[in-house]
């Protein structure tokens, strides 16, 4: 029997934009063309669907759940229905599957077990922060979550900007929401004057928020994120 694919969708990062303007069209066809999905979260991946005019009933779509609670143990019995020719959908809850998303290890063992895996074109949180900062494009590095307890976080952020002036390279980091302005506060007293620091917030969205300076600058001109979803990228 010849095995099914597993197609890699990206998810809107807000909801208050329409998939159309920020998914490529081969993409929500794609996306309607498929019956099973292996979801996050069904509830907000139903919404996305929804969004995104899949012409079956909801209730219609079949949905795995797969997120970071998952054991190792199960993600075979998620690749069943592909093994056995059904293409299915990873779609993550914002973004691209598998990047920051508990989906890689599916993709993994896709891979392990000689099913097809296909990548759509879509929003990236940390790509389009990226590009947009103006910072260094070429080397970069994703780190993910800084320690919450404040003095560890003060050491990530200084180890962080010694890594980036030794290699001149692009420090990528995120915060849990409430936490945005505490960390914002720290690299503004951590971090050397000159160290540049960009800050993207609720990308795509209408309320989209994008600036990058200097950190002598960001001391001089304090700015207030709130709880929005934002990525943050350091230059030394």
């Amino acid at each position: 029997m010849t095995p099914g694919r597993l197609f890699l969708i990206p998810a809107w990062l807000s909801e208050d934009s329409a998939p159309e303007d920020v998914l490529p069209a081969a993409a929500l066809a794609r996306i309607r063309a498929l019956s099973l999905f292996i979801v996050e979260s069904p509830k907000p991946a139903r919404k996305f669907l929804a969004a995104c005019g899949h012409p079956r009933e909801l209730r219609e779509i079949a949905m795995l759940e797969l997120d970071e609670h998952t054991s190792p143990r199960e993600i075979p019995r998620l690749l069943e229905p592909i093994a056995q020719g059904t293409d299915a959908g990873l779609l993550s809850e914002a973004g691209l599957p598998g990047v920051a998303d508990p989906g890689a290890a599916l993709v993994a063992a896709a891979h392990a077990a000689g099913i097809g895996v296909v990548p759509l074109s879509g929003p990236s949180s940390i790509v389009l922060a990226l590009a947009a900062s103006g910072l260094e494009g070429q080397r970069f590095r994703f780190v993910g979550y800084l320690p919450a307890e404040a003095s560890a976080r003060r050491d990530a952020i200084s180890a962080l900007e010694k890594h980036s002036a030794r290699h001149r390279e692009t420090q990528i980091f995120i915060e849990t929401p409430y936490r945005n302005d505490a960390l914002l506060g720290t690299l503004a007293q951590v971090c050397a004057p000159r160290t540049r620091l960009a800050v993207a917030a609720e990308l795509t969205s209408p309320r989209e928020w994008i600036r990058m300076a200097a950190i002598a600058d960001w001391r001089a001109r304090p700015a207030t994120i709130g709880k929005r979803p934002a990525i943050f990228l350091l230059l030394a």
